[in-house]
């Protein structure tokens, strides 16, 4: 029987990325993914193939809307979804065969089939032909995702009724799309179908979308998707649904006074959040201990109570983010191979990739209050940098949020159209403790849209120079 020093059930971020670190470090490493491409949920069907689909839409968007604005003329757009699709297909073609030449790479054995735990130290594959095969390890990773959570009333088809794989697969423009739950998938997929010609519904419980995220941020995209015509409706529950003629109609009823009504759509995009994977993985064989949402639990070291059983990304508590599974799987990964590992929760980004698109890091105002933190806010638009008006992306400002004895920097949250890529100047300077002074202090290039970073640190301490 094969013995490896480290196997990781499931080949996501936090599988692959922990995988590749673990043989980086000299140790012999499998890892077990029954579908028929590595990169799990984000690389297959989440992350990348729906930014894609958001440039691809974006670009659509765009020609019919603003390049009259540049001097540039254009008539008669048509839209070819299947060459949009297939556009998409590629790009995440392209990056699975990567990871699978970087598994080659390092020596990385794939076993092909699905995971479960026997022993602390036997990891029993079964492959799609149902055979069975055992092998022995010194330490296990559970790194097996998560999966859309269902309602009751509305379960998946992936034709009428539909999770994120199926609104990144449709092959026609639904007239009426409908979207039950306003996060952060919830809002990327309404933007992309808004953006194609869908008229688009959200649906949220709470009485804001993203309520978690900074409520500035959030008012100027809710006011931005508004103009490509998605509809909110806030405070809000779902009750049933049923199909009629075709189409589906759902029943829903105020939060705050129970006024119930009706709703018709083509589709209905179901987003109302995600559950870990751990069901039928052999937990109970070895005593691991979940939560009551199933997920796994674990230490400072993403140890399990099997000391040689770890644990990241989406089948643990927290953000359930790519990155994050990133990170705690390389933690895994040097921990098992040093007796060392580290993560910092306290930087770990969220982004909603709308256009404008918002990025967050840290702590917000709100947060701050709740935690009697005195505070000093910097805040600057983009109306005012002159890049931004120069690509015609005006709409948002950075907001950098200070500690008022200190100047350490608690939180950055940003509302731009590269809000994701401005965001990793500020991640870096909480990574190192840095101040706004830091930031003011140093040099940004003219004209980029960056300096609105400089110009808001410079405001913590009301001191810009612009707008």
């Amino acid at each position: 029987m094969e013995q490896f020093d480290l196997i990781v059930i499931g080949a996501g971020p936090g599988g692959y990325t922990g995988a590749i670190r673990a043989a980086q470090l000299g140790l012999k490493v499998a890892v077990v993914e029954k579908d028929k491409t590595l990169g799990g949920t984000c690389l297959n069907v989440g992350c990348i193939p729906s930014k894609a689909l958001l440039q691809s839409s974006e670009y659509y968007y765009e020609a019919k809307n603003d390049f009259d604005k540049h001097g540039i003329m254009i008539s008669d757009i048509k839209l070819n979804l299947e060459a949009m699709m297939g556009r998409k297909t590629k790009i995440v073609s392209d990056l699975t065969g990567g990871i699978e030449f970087l598994f080659k790479k390092n020596k990385i054995t794939w076993l092909k089939g699905y995971g479960k735990i026997l022993t602390p130290f036997t990891v029993e594959v079964t492959s799609a032909d149902g055979s069975k095969s055992v092998v022995e390890t010194k330490n296990i990773t559970i790194a097996t995702g998560s999966v859309p959570v269902e309602l009751p009333f509305l379960k998946f088809d992936e034709k009428k009724i539909l999770s994120s794989t199926g609104a990144l697969a449709l092959d026609y423009v639904p007239k009426e799309f409908i979207v039950v739950g306003g996060g952060v998938i919830g809002l990327e997929m309404g933007s992309i179908w808004a953006r194609l010609g869908s008229k688009v519904t959200v649906i949220e419980y709470s009485d804001a979308i993203c309520s978690m995220m900074d409520q500035d941020c959030i008012a100027v995209l809710t006011r931005s998707m508004r103009k490509i015509g998605v509809n909110f409706m806030t405070s809000q529950k779902v009750t049933n649904s049923r199909s009629i003629g075709g189409r589906v109609e759902l029943d829903y009823e105020s939060v705050t006074d129970g006024k119930k009504a009706t709703i018709q759509g083509d589709v209905v995009l179901v987003s109302t959040g995600r559950k870990s994977f751990t069901e039928n993985l052999g937990l109970e064989n070895v005593g691991i201990v979940k939560d009551d949402r199933g997920r796994v639990i674990t230490n400072s070291h993403l140890q399990t109570n099997v000391p040689n059983i770890f644990a990241v990304g989406d089948a643990v508590v927290g953000l359930m983010l790519a990155h994050k599974s990133e990170e705690e799987g390389v933690a895994v990964a040097e921990f098992v191979a040093t007796g060392h590992s580290h993560v910092n929760y306290n930087t770990v980004p969220s982004v909603i990739y709308t256009h404008p698109e918002v990025a967050s890091v840290g702590l917000t105002e709100a947060e701050c209050k709740a935690k009697n933190i005195e505070i000093n806010v910097g805040k600057f638009p983009f109306s005012a940098n002159a890049r931004a008006k120069a690509k015609g992306s005006t709409e948002g400002f950075v907001k950098i949020i200070a500690d008022r004895t200190t100047d350490k920097i608690l939180g950055a949250h940003i509302v731009s159209s590269n809000a994701s890529e401005l965001l990793g100047e500020l991640i870096v300077a909480m990574e190192f403790g840095g101040s706004s002074e830091d930031i003011a202090r140093s040099f940004h290039s003219h004209p980029t849209m960056s300096e609105a970073i400089r110009e808001a640190a410079l405001a913590v301490d009301k001191r810009q120079r612009q707008g």
